[in-house]
């Protein structure tokens, strides 16, 4: 957690009471003309963040009448920070040195002493001290801009997860509309077939007349379902030939070729709803799919019950035996099969058991999903 920066007029206040007390104790106050241009810098501080250059060039005479060098040398941080010109830079941080260097007035400088020990000491000593407010407004600066882009990183990673997320939503949902189809439009075909059977041999006018209208409503819904599902397979997965969907009758085959040891427990009656049986088929595909991804040589047990109108299938897998690779993995099998058990009013869960290995369950409501 990031601590509360001040307001920034509290912050100007303080700096400039900071150059003031500089300028209290490095100033003479009987010197008019040196008190004028310590106040002038102090004063200017309050512009730093809308004029910087010119607050700059205000507390640049503080620097060179006085030895209160509080001012010019918050000015030039708050350019520098500012600023990415970065001649205009090194010509500031010259022009605060040779200020704060040079004896005023000028005339009194000796040229012998800046060639003495003492005097190179001092002029490293000023530039080092013209540079640092340069360097440190200069990190400022990349701090800034590098938290700004962090952001914009985060915000688009965010994104990014918003529309993938979508995306395999979508794909789901096309996948469920093709399902959709060949169950819905196998009844509908039959009742159309009944329809226009009973208007050929019905014995009055009035029984031919509604499988008449039946009939046409027949063909009308399988129309549009044709339609609703073309839309859908389009906006979510390339289009794809409506192929039979597995059942319950072929998880002992599905076991059989996922290439690992798994056994198959169940006690389930015959009639339950073909959205089901795709629903717990295609869980127990995608729990054996991830058991022979990151569990290589765990063994899987595939449990299949129906308690008390619902039915629950678990599959469960021991601990991996050999290290797994690491192979790519985008996670979307989980939120299609939660997508999938929603649709069905159904729930998924999955954990890691007791002995070090992973367990996923389904339960769907059967009386719902009929």
């Amino acid at each position: 957690m990031t601590a509360r920066r001040p307001p920034a007029p509290v912050v100007d206040a303080v700096l400039v009471l900071a150059a003031l007390a500089d300028a209290w104790v490095h100033v003479d106050i009987e010197l008019v003309p040196a008190s004028v241009c310590a106040l002038l810098g102090s004063f200017a501080l309050a512009l730093r963040r809308r004029l910087p250059l010119t607050t700059f060039l205000l507390t640049l005479p503080s620097a060179l009448i006085t030895d209160a060098s509080f001012a010019p040398m918050a000015a030039l941080y708050t350019l520098s920070s500012l600023s990415r010109h970065r001649l205009l830079l090194a010509a500031c941080a010259l022009a605060f040195a040779a200020s704060d260097f040079l004896p005023w007035p000028w005339s009194s400088l000796r040229p012998r002493e800046l060639t003495q020990a003492h005097g190179l000491f001092d002029l490293s000593y000023t530039l080092g001290t013209g540079a640092a407010p340069v360097f440190l407004g200069q990190l400022v600066q990349a701090r800034r801009e590098l938290s700004l882009r962090l952001t914009e990183i985060t915000e688009a990673r965010e994104h990014e997860r918003l529309l993938t997320a979508q995306s395999v939503l979508a794909k789901e949902r096309a996948q469920l509309a093709r399902e959709m189809h060949d169950v819905v439009s196998h009844q509908v075909s039959l009742i159309a077939v009944q329809a226009g059977a009973l208007q050929v041999a019905g014995r009055d006018a009035e029984t031919r007349q509604a499988a008449a209208t039946i009939r046409r409503l027949s063909v009308q819904t399988l129309d549009e379902l044709r339609h609703m599902v073309s839309v859908l397979r389009a906006s979510g997965s390339r289009p794809t030939e409506l192929t039979p969907q597995p059942s319950l009758s072929d998880l002992h085959r599905l076991i059989h070729v996922s290439g690992i040891e798994a056994r198959l427990e169940t006690e389930l009656p015959e009639d339950l709803p073909p959205a089901v049986q795709r629903a717990v088929y295609r869980t127990v595909q995608e729990a054996l799919t991830n058991v022979r991804k990151h569990s290589p040589g765990a063994t899987a047990t595939v449990r299949i019950r129906h308690v008390d109108g619902s039915l629950r299938t678990t599959v469960t897998n021991t601990a991996a035996t050999r290290l797994a690779l690491a192979l790519p993995s985008a996670h979307h099998g989980l939120a299609g099969l939660r997508q999938r058990a929603e649709l069905l009013g159904g729930t998924v869960s999955c954990g890691p058991t007791s002995d070090g290995g992973y367990e996923l369950r389904l339960e769907l409501p059967v009386e719902h999903a009929r």
